[in-house]
């Protein structure tokens, strides 16, 4: 199957989240605004996100109709100079957007690509991301890849992973 991850690749998700996640504190409260902002859009979201390239996009939402989005954190100016790997995200989404903290430069954010204010409380769009519109295979293949993700870790929410229970 075209841009689906391998069943391992896919199954080992539950047990980081159930592990804690990978998110430090500064980005988990951005990733808590944003999911908050997308949620209230009508989006459902989740957080690292596997990609078929082996990336892992920080927030990932899916719109009712369809839509995919990436979000991209940013904790500092520092993580953002140091990260080249953003554009790989763009074939996966339909729009892409930083997030970053209300105290981060924002002239280093390009202008081609959406961005968005958050804390831990909530999130505000100061640019929209543009629509790129993904082919029908890869928006099924994304999508197919995010609803059984969802599913995995909702399963391991009730049922946890035999190695983590105590």
């Amino acid at each position: 199957m075209e841009n689906t991850l391998p069943l391992r690749e896919i199954a080992d998700a539950p047990r980081a989240i159930a592990a804690g996640g990978s998110l430090s504190g500064v980005a988990a409260g951005i990733a808590r605004g944003v999911c908050r902002h997308f949620s209230a859009a009508g989006y459902g979201c989740l957080l690292e996100a596997p990609l078929r390239s082996g990336r892992r996009a920080d927030v990932m939402a899916l719109g009712a109709a369809g839509e995919i989005v990436i979000v991209e954190i940013k904790s500092g100016p520092q993580d953002f100079r140091t990260d080249r790997k953003w554009p790989d995200y763009r074939e996966f989404c339909d729009r892409f957007f930083f997030a970053v903290g209300a105290d981060f430069p924002q002239a280093l954010i390009p202008k081609d690509v959406g961005l968005i204010v958050a804390d831990r409380y909530g999130a505000a769009p100061v640019r929209e991301g543009p629509h790129h519109k993904l082919a029908g295979s890869r928006r099924k293949a994304v999508s197919l890849s995010f609803a059984r993700l969802a599913a995995l870790r909702l399963q391991a929410t009730i049922d946890p992973p035999r190695d983590y229970c105590v």
